[in-house]
């Protein structure tokens, strides 16, 4: 997988304190986008799925079972983060590494928040495996290019009025988009 970066402790890119990863490679090219070294989609450095589910494991301390891992700091332990975002970039390009990432996080007890350029009823309308699985082990989704000329800093999560934070398991459940009520 290609990503431009990590973030360990995040308090702005979905709920709780999170663990980022930035992916490499983004076709919307955002107006004014806040991370425009993650378009091209040959940059950042290549990583394996372990690779970057070491990294959650050290900046969780969680092991497999949820339960605290040998030797992790007590930083960690303490920061009590609640889960994994995948930001980007686009992360529905890397989307079948990113499900298998995903797998490993919730088997940490994290849950997952996704970023996407796209809208959410286009991604539920693909036939692509890799995009369905991706969707449907995501707790948030929050969907929606950057529209600058649409931007408020006062909105959680997200950088304009037209991006929508969806809770997914609400979403699955009702057959409907609902938004994440604490937005």
């Amino acid at each position: 997988m290609r990503i431009c970066g990590f973030s360990n402790e995040s308090f702005v890119d979905g709920p709780g304190i999170r663990v980022v990863v930035f992916v490499q490679g983004c076709v919307h090219a955002c107006n004014n986008c806040h991370n425009p070294d993650s378009w091209d989609i040959a940059g950042g450095k290549e990583y394996s799925v372990q690779d970057i589910v070491k990294k959650i494991r050290s900046a969780t301390g969680r092991t497999q079972a949820g339960l605290p891992a040998a030797g992790a700091s007590k930083k960690a332990l303490d920061r009590k983060v609640r889960g994994v975002t995948f930001s980007g970039g686009e992360p529905f390009l890397q989307a079948a590494g990113l499900h298998e990432v995903a797998k490993a996080a919730k088997r940490r007890g994290l849950d997952i928040t996704t970023y996407t350029g796209y809208i959410y009823e286009e991604l539920a309308a693909r036939d692509d495996e890799a995009t369905q699985a991706l969707l449907g082990i995501s707790d948030y989704l929050i969907d929606g290019p950057y529209i600058h000329e649409l931007r408020d800093i006062s909105l959680k999560f997200r950088g304009s009025k037209n991006q929508r934070v969806i809770d997914l398991n609400a979403t699955r459940a009702a057959g409907a988009v609902v938004l994440f009520e604490e937005c």
